[in-house]
C-alpha cells in the first residue's frame, strides 16, 4: 500500500490507527520509527495515532507524531500513571477508567489465550495483584484494537518487528 493509497482510505474524521510494536527496536530503526510517526502525522489531517504507552516502538513512533500534532495522539495505558514521564499523548484512556464488567467482548476477546484465562478473570473480578496485574496489559490491547462502549475501535494498525526475529514477543 503507497502513502497516497493509505492516506485516501484512512484520512479521514474519526479514524484510529495503532502505532506499535517490539518493545526491543534495533538501534539502527528507532530514528525510523520517529521518522515514520513525523511523516504520518505532518501528511495527514484526520487521523488519530492510538498507542499503549509502552517502551520502544511505542515510544518511537508517539515520540514522531507528537512533534507535529500531539493533539492527534491518543494513549490507552493498563492503569493510571503507567509511565507518565514519557507519555507523548494529549489524551489518555486508562483502564481504570473503563468498567470491564460492562465490557463482555473486551474480557471475551481478551480471553483467547488459554494461559492467561485465569489472569483475566481475576483482574476483571477486581484483584489487581501481582500476578492477576499482568492480565491489565493484555486488556489493554484488546481495547486499543476493539475499542469498547466509550473508546472507537481502531481502523488499522501498523507494527514495528525485528525482521531478523520476526514474531518473537518483545
Amino acid at each position: 500500500m503507497t502513502l497516497s493509497t493509505f492516506l485516501s482510505k484512512y484520512d479521514t474524521p474519526g479514524s484510529i490507527v495503532l502505532l506499535e510494536g517490539k518493545r526491543n527496536v534495533l538501534d539502527a530503526d528507532k530514528e525510523k520509527l520517529v521518522s515514520l510517526g513525523k511523516l504520518l502525522a505532518s501528511q495527514s489531517n484526520h487521523i488519530t495515532f492510538r498507542s499503549g504507552n509502552a517502551g520502544g516502538a511505542d515510544e518511537y513512533f508517539s515520540a514522531g507524531v507528537a512533534e507535529v500534532d500531539p493533539k492527534r495522539m491518543q494513549v490507552i495505558t493498563p492503569y493510571t500513571g503507567h509511565r507518565a514521564k514519557t507519555n507523548k499523548s494529549y489524551e489518555t484512556i486508562s483502564l481504570d477508567d473503563i468498567d470491564l464488567l460492562s465490557e463482555p467482548e473486551v474480557v471475551y476477546q481478551s480471553k483467547g489465550n488459554k494461559k492467561t484465562e485465569k489472569l483475566i478473570d481475576q483482574y476483571v473480578a477486581g484483584d489487581k495483584g501481582r500476578y492477576a496485574i499482568k492480565a491489565a496489559y493484555i486488556i489493554r490491547d484488546t481495547v486499543k484494537a476493539i475499542g469498547s462502549t466509550d473508546v472507537k475501535s481502531a481502523n488499522f494498525g501498523i507494527f514495528y518487528d525485528d525482521l531478523d526475529d520476526p514474531k518473537s514477543g518483545v
